[in-house]
Parts: structure tokens; C-alpha cells; sequence
């Protein structure tokens, strides 16, 4: 069983920045794409960014140029450089990843980002 646990969030102002970590208490990392998730109140829960074992990265058209994730197989760890924060970036931000042999789906509980004008 993966457990996945971001941590990270909190308030910041408008313009402010944030740095989000994913854990995983095992190696699930290294072997599947990692993704953060994002859901804001009264909104869908929405892909915000990717990275591929490989390393290749996706974002969405929103955080594009002001997010970036990145990942340290080492520490089992994938974080999401949050930067130039608006107020529409407030969510509760999760990590996910699909084991790649069962078709498994992990989330982690989310932490809260908000941000204030």
C-alpha cells in the first residue's frame, strides 16, 4: 500500500511563494508519472502539474511560467514550486500517482494553499 503526504501549503499573500512536498513511503516514485491536483471551493479537482519518470514535465495553462515541480528520487520526494501566487490559486493541493502494474490509484489527503489579496 503507497501513502502519499504533502505538506507545505498554508497562507500567503498575492505575489507571495510556496514551496509544496509529496512523500511517498515507498519507491512508487521512480517508476510513474507523478502528479499535483488542485481543488479550489465550488471547483473541479484540476491537473496543475506532471513530471514523468523521465523527468518531462506538464502544466496546466494557469501556472504555466510561475509553478514548476520537480522530483528527488533519492528522498522518494516531489515538490511544487509555487511562485507570483494569485488569489484564484487558492486550493487544497494533492499529490497522485498510478502504480503502473495494477492500475492502482494513491492520493494523498491534500494540504491547504491560500491566498490572500
Amino acid at each position: 500500500q503507497v501513502q502519499l503526504v504533502e505538506s507545505g501549503g498554508g497562507l500567503v499573500q498575492t505575489g507571495g511563494s510556496l514551496t509544496l512536498s509529496c512523500a511517498s513511503s515507498g519507491a512508487i516514485f521512480r517508476i510513474t508519472t507523478v502528479g499535483w491536483y488542485r481543488q479550489g471551493p465550488g471547483k473541479q479537482r484540476e491537473l496543475v502539474a506532471s513530471i514523468s519518470r523521465a523527468g518531462a514535465t506538464n502544466y496546466a495553462g494557469s501556472v504555466k511560467d510561475r509553478f514548476t515541480i520537480s522530483r528527488d528520487n533519492a528522498k522518494n520526494m516531489v515538490y511544487l514550486q509555487l511562485n507570483s501566487l494569485k488569489a484564484e490559486d487558492t486550493a487544497t493541493y494533492y499529490c497522485r500517482v498510478d502504480n503502473p502494474f495494477n492500475q492502482a490509484i494513491y492520493w494523498g489527503p491534500g494540504t491547504q494553499v491560500t491566498v490572500s489579496a
